[in-house]
């Protein structure tokens, strides 16, 4: 059943912080819960860590389009704080959002900037159809773009899916001429989650282990973290 962002922190924060990791990591304790929550796909969920890293690209986009509509998070995964920074960022602005779920960022981000592309590996038809968005399906490791192509690029709970984590990281840089705009969520690595996620940010340091430190950047912790990084 989908729940709020705010609902699913307050259940992360228990998990990470409260719930011993031997039992986050034992099979048997998380599989009732995991079919509890994905249904038919827990499976998917259990086995994907394991996987993920050897699937080819379209096996793992097969993957997003079997367990599409199971997904724990209701319709957005980001708080009103990181949404409202982000929309501060991207005002007026030409905007790339990559990894854009079923447009829900898109849509809001339309109304403030002055041209927003979208893109994801799996798109829904429903998603196309958001007015004021062009959409695309491309995979942020591969991005069909011309480097600097736009002012902003924005990508949402997006790199902790990633197979090729640094890869990624350079092709959110090579197409934005401005700024990037990152926002992972802060979650400590288990074998077993509620998420097909496979790069976990538990600290600051965790985030800049991959980022680097870059001059004029900044990280904050809006519940998530909220990274923004300018572009020379």
């Amino acid at each position: 059943m989908p729940v709020s962002r705010a609902t699913s922190l307050r259940v992360r924060n228990v998990l990470d912080n409260w719930v011993p990791a031997g039992l986050r990591d034992n099979r048997l304790f998380m599989t009732p819960l995991l079919r509890l929550a994905v249904g038919e796909h827990a499976r998917d969920f259990m086995t994907f860590k394991a996987k993920a890293f050897d699937m080819t690209p379209d096996e793992f986009a097969d993957v997003y389009r079997r367990v599409a509509g199971s997904e724990v998070q209701g319709e957005t995964d980001l708080n009103a704080a990181c949404t409202e920074a982000i929309l501060r960022e991207v005002t007026g602005r030409r905007v790339l959002e990559v990894g854009c779920g079923r447009g829900w960022l898109a849509a809001r981000m339309a109304g403030v900037a002055s041209e927003v592309t979208a893109s994801d590996i799996v798109m829904g038809e429903a998603t196309r159809q958001i007015e004021g968005v062009t959409f695309e399906v491309a995979s942020v490791e591969a991005l069909p773009y011309d480097d600097d192509e736009f002012d902003v690029v924005v990508c949402t709970h997006t790199l902790e899916h990633v197979q090729d984590l640094p890869r990624a990281l350079a092709e959110l840089r090579r197409v934005a001429r401005d700024a990037l705009v990152v926002v992972v969520p802060r979650e400590r690595p288990y074998r077993y989650s509620f998420n097909l996620h496979l790069h976990f940010f538990p600290y600051p340091w965790s985030w800049q282990a991959v980022a680097g430190v870059v001059a004029g950047a900044r990280l904050e912790d809006l519940d998530d973290w909220f990274y923004v990084e300018p572009q020379r």
